[in-house]
């Protein structure tokens, strides 16, 4: 392509949630032990005490020279230098022992460990040089060079050189998931090389790894992916979308029967639980004296759940009621677009005069202040069953049917001056039971009163309307504002809550 043409080309996006980018956060270099375990090998410039008692005493530290020895007293340079500190004792004892035949003991261990500078480069954070200490693992340097970069950086390609020499090479997942590091004791001007990302994978799903995983070999097999993924027990399925060139294709295999199954760079892979529902499991709740928890055919109807339940004196079989968890979260998706819509009313109302300017503002703080706390109500997603049909209704698994209790009491609340129960009389209208509990408060809007029956049905109380005990009357209150649409908003949501959820916002 010609320069300056005005055709640029896309670069790929580095493929994120790269497994391992938890590794670095800059717990490592934050900690440091002693320096020694008992494979760690004597260097130049360490520094050893030695205690000698008997016919010759000497407490005393000696550093390792450039020649890698130490010079004991009475005795002369001993080579130490390689020598591993588990063995370090034994052998200044066995050079004493060539001068000193006997009455001469010897202790000798590693004081100060030499510090080091290595380098670390390639594909991390911040290259460059870093101090430390021999026995420290790679990682600990890695993390003072900030990490690998999570977007270009290897996880599985890292290599130690010294003097231009590959010492050892690292593949961090080694100790990611299987808990295995190699020690390397480093030395001064080593050089930890971070490679550049190699091939990569990406799993999501119903796996307890869902992460991109990178891979050093130019092909890798469905099982050893889903071995590093690990699927949760209701995994079955994984889907595969290969993107190789120009051409994307999709695969589905049944996770047991994927053996021969290979993956290359840049392949996605989606792990399901692709099952259909044989059975389900509806609780039965309230009044009755049978089993709390039935397990049913899928599809299973309501009629089914009832010729189960075993009533009690108290049982109102006539008033189930349903419960349902789609339901209620559908409930809550249609409330947080009430509140939405009403917030851009408030927010847009126009103003003519500064006074009305302000008024509005405060009255969308007001709003705004309404639907924060609306947003929190838990709708309880109950179905209004019909006593024709309710038979037919087929139930879903996790549904609740509660069996309401008879009871002789009517339940009054909202804009009322003392919200209560009232003893259920035949004939008396909702005005008669509002007014057993102090009558109206002056924000209560006495055409809105919300007759909620046992079974979920809801309507608004009129001069014949009759009210069964068991029955909550609920009294909205009264919303006042200049602008219609505001006042339409609110009171379709307080009707909302009323009936779905069972509360009532006072305004």
């Amino acid at each position: 392509m010609a320069p300056g043409s005005g055709d640029v080309s896309v670069m790929p996006q580095a493929p994120n949630n790269m497994f391992g980018s938890q590794l670095f956060g800059g717990t490592f270099h934050n900690s440091r032990g002693s320096g020694f375990n008992p494979g760690y090998q004597v260097s130049i410039g360490d520094t050893v005490t030695l205690r000698m008692w008997g016919a010759f005493a000497f407490d005393g530290q000696l550093i390792v020279d450039p020649q890698g020895n130490i010079f004991v007293p009475n005795v002369g340079p001993v080579t130490v230098a390689g020598v591993r500190n588990a063995e370090l004792n034994g052998r200044v004892l066995a050079e004493v022992r060539r001068v000193y035949k006997a009455n001469v003991n010897v202790y000798a261990s590693l004081d100060v460990a030499q510090p080091v500078k290595v380098y670390v480069t390639g594909y991390v954070k911040q290259p460059g040089m870093y101090g430390g200490i021999a026995s420290e693992s790679i990682l600990s340097y890695i993390d003072k060079a900030g990490g690998v970069d999570v977007e270009r950086g290897s996880y599985v390609d890292v290599t130690v050189k010294r003097g231009g020499a590959v010492r050892k090479h690292f593949n961090l997942y080694d100790f990611l998931l299987n808990g295995v590091i190699d020690q390397l004791q480093l030395a001064d001007g080593d050089v930890i090389v971070v490679g550049p990302r190699e091939h990569v994978f990406s799993v999501r799903g119903e796996v307890y790894n869902a992460y991109d995983f990178e891979f050093g070999a130019p092909v890798i097999s469905l099982q050893q992916a889903l071995a590093i993924a690990r699927p949760k027990p209701g995994a079955t399925h994984v889907s595969i979308v290969r993107r190789q060139g120009s051409k994307r294709t999709s695969e589905y295999y049944p996770i047991a029967d994927a053996t021969n199954v290979k993956l290359n760079d840049g392949d996605q892979l989606v792990v399901t639980a692709d099952r259909y529902a044989g059975t389900i499991q509806v609780r039965v709740e309230g009044a009755h004296s049978g089993e709390h928890a039935l397990v049913l055919p899928y599809g299973a109807t309501m009629a089914q759940v009832l010729g189960q339940i075993r009533a009690n004196p108290l049982s109102r079989v006539d008033e189930v009621q349903l419960f349902r968890k789609s339901v209620a979260d559908r409930q809550k998706e249609m409330l947080a677009v009430e509140l939405q819509k009403l917030q851009e009313a408030a927010l847009s109302a126009p103003s003519a005069t500064s006074e009305e300017a302000n008024l509005r503002a405060k009255e969308a703080e007001g709003i705004t202040k309404f639907a924060a706390l609306a947003s929190k109500t838990e709708f309880k997603g109950q179905v209004v069953l019909n006593e024709k049909t309710m038979s037919d209704v087929i139930l879903e698994d996790g549904d609740v049917i509660n069996i309401p209790e008879r009871t002789s009491v009517v339940m009054v609340h909202g804009e009322v001056l003392f919200p209560n129960a009232v003893e259920w009389q035949s004939g008396m209208t909702a005005d008669d039971y509002i007014s057993h509990v102090g009558g109206y408060t002056q924000k209560a809007d006495n055409s809105k009163i919300v007759v909620i029956h046992q079974n979920g049905k809801a309507e608004l109380a009129e001069s014949g309307t009759k009210i069964a005990s068991g029955d909550e009357l609920m009294v909205l209150p009264k919303v006042k504002s200049k602008n219609i649409e505001i006042t339409r908003g609110i009171t379709q949501i307080l009707y909302q809550m009323a009936v779905a959820a069972r509360v009532i916002f006072f305004w």
